[in-house]
């Protein structure tokens, strides 16, 4: 079920809904719509308060049921921390431990008081769009591959009321937006590989495109792709039955002539490591190799869901890299696209491989105004910036201070690596004219710098998710990230 948001005014001792959620800081400090609760309960959250039942701590939540004094069935008290230090990271994560916490009730309303809460330098629209999404991120259910359940047995939150003005309603259009995007990523990138090959990809993107104003579609295959020359990428895919394509998407939401907006996600269904096969254990989470694809695509929906005034394209270079009688081996010569020759030192570095011929294309083709990549590209990503902010690589400042402000503004966050030259001899090689690595040290700006040699004259940006594309572990899920960055870094362009 998707969840549908909506607006309201009410006043949350009179608001007629299955739960009403409500915050606490620590020490006992009421919001104003706890207090007013409070107040016709005649102190409930005052005296669970002084025995210590709600603690205020950030994220906790108490459930008092059916309260004398007020209208809803139940008050859900959500913990704020300490309020001197309330800030936007701990907005976002109150209101997803408080949708987390509604979801699991059987009920299928609740109205949230928590846009009420003042965040320093944020207006209400700004919190309710923040307090939309991670509420649709806390209630998003991967079901596409288990047995249909039956949904009669329990009733399901299915809309959540937020309490603002009319003034946050621009707010509450683009959380909309952004959510689809977000749940188009999530459901991409959550398939196991066996379903969610190159080939399904590039029919879930003309399934969008199709019947829509100014959008289109189009698709290479491997034969094509090889007539045009596009060596690199074909290299990668050889291995796999599971034959490449090159997915394109157009929207044409701005003036005719206008330059357009560039997005190129990496589409790696799923990466054994070829020849240069990656150990056992994890292997499994390779299928979220296609995270930057699933990432750019879903900013692509979120784009044309907001009809943005403004020319996007979106390229998806996709492949299986399985090892094979056929599949490229290390010292192999590649001829790319571009018409350099790179030499292949391990067949494990292969999202490089085939972005580079995409952004040739990308650029070739539209010439752009300005061109992202994002792409899980490197574990020396992971070892350097954990799983909470995303590296961001470019040579230009202003573009790069654009995505950081983008990612600030929606959490989303980035953290601007370098991308001096100084890096660019470790991809010397004595048989071609780049190697696909550059040693064990500065493995994420190597392969920037790998990439930035295929986008001369571009106003281009590296984005490498491979810490924040999904959860780790068994039953970790992809995080839809970086289509919130991405969306709003359009929304800026677009004014």
């Amino acid at each position: 079920m998707t969840l549908q948001f909506s607006l309201g005014t009410a006043a949350p001792e009179t608001v007629d809904a299955s739960c009403v959620l409500v915050g606490v800081y620590e020490h006992g400090v009421l919001t104003s719509a706890a207090a007013r609760v409070d107040s016709a309960t005649d102190g409930l959250i005052k005296r669970q308060v002084e025995s210590g039942d709600i603690s205020g701590k950030a994220g906790s939540t108490t459930l008092l049921f059916a309260p004398s004094g007020v209208t809803a069935k139940r008050v859900l008290v959500v913990g704020l921390g300490a309020q001197k230090s309330f800030d936007a990271a701990r907005f976002q994560k109150v209101t997803i431990e408080a949708a987390r916490a509604v979801g699991k009730l059987p009920i299928s309303d609740a109205v949230s008081y928590l846009t009420e809460v003042d965040v320093p330098g944020r207006d209400s629209a700004w919190r309710v769009r923040i307090a939309a999404l991670a509420s649709d991120h806390a209630a998003y259910r991967y079901t596409a591959t288990f047995k249909p359940r039956d949904k009669s047995k329990q009733a399901e939150l299915g809309t959540l009321t937020f309490a603002a003005g009319d003034d946050a309603h621009a707010g509450l259009e683009q959380a909309r937006a952004i959510a689809a995007g977000v749940r188009f990523a999530r459901d991409l990138a959550n398939l196991p590989p066996n379903i969610c090959t190159p080939a399904y990809i590039a029919g879930q993107a003309q399934a969008f495109a199709e019947g829509k104003d100014k959008v289109s579609c189009s698709v290479l295959d491997e034969v094509e792709m090889d007539k045009l020359g596009f060596g690199s990428l074909l290299a990668v895919g050889r291995g796999s039955v599971n034959k490449p394509r090159l997915i394109v998407l157009e929207y044409k939401g701005g003036n005719d002539g206008d330059k357009p907006y560039a997005f190129v996600g990496k589409g790696v269904t799923f990466d054994s490591g070829g020849i240069s096969l990656k150990p056992g254990a994890g292997m499994e989470e390779m299928k979220f190799d296609m995270g930057g694809a699933a990432g750019v695509l879903g900013a692509f929906v979120a784009a044309v869901t907001m009809g943005l005034k403004l020319n996007l394209v979106c390229v998806v270079p996709s492949v299986e890299n399985m090892p094979d009688g056929d599949s490229y081996r290390p010292s192999d010569v590649l001829t790319s696209l571009s018409g350099l020759t790179i030499e292949v030192l391990n067949t494990d570095a292969e999202g490089r491989l085939i972005l580079c011929d995409a952004l040739t294309y990308t650029a070739q083709t539209f010439q752009p105004h300005t061109l992202i990549d994002a792409a899980t590209l490197t574990g020396a990503c992971v070892i350097a910036l954990g799983k909470h902010a995303t590296g961001l690589m470019s040579k230009h400042d202003d573009l790069a201070a654009e995505l950081l402000a983008a990612g600030e503004e929606t959490l989303d966050r980035a953290w601007r690596l370098p991308l001096w030259d100084d890096y660019q001899t470790q991809l010397d090689s004595g048989f071609a004219d780049v190697a696909n690595i550059g040693g064990k040290s500065a493995g994420a700006i190597t392969a920037a710098c790998f990439l930035s040699r295929f986008t001369d004259g571009q106003r281009w940006a590296h984005l490498d998710i491979a810490g924040t594309a999904w959860d780790e572990g068994r039953k970790g899920l992809a995080t839809g990230r970086p289509v919130a960055l991405l969306t709003q870094w359009l929304l800026d362009r677009a004014g």
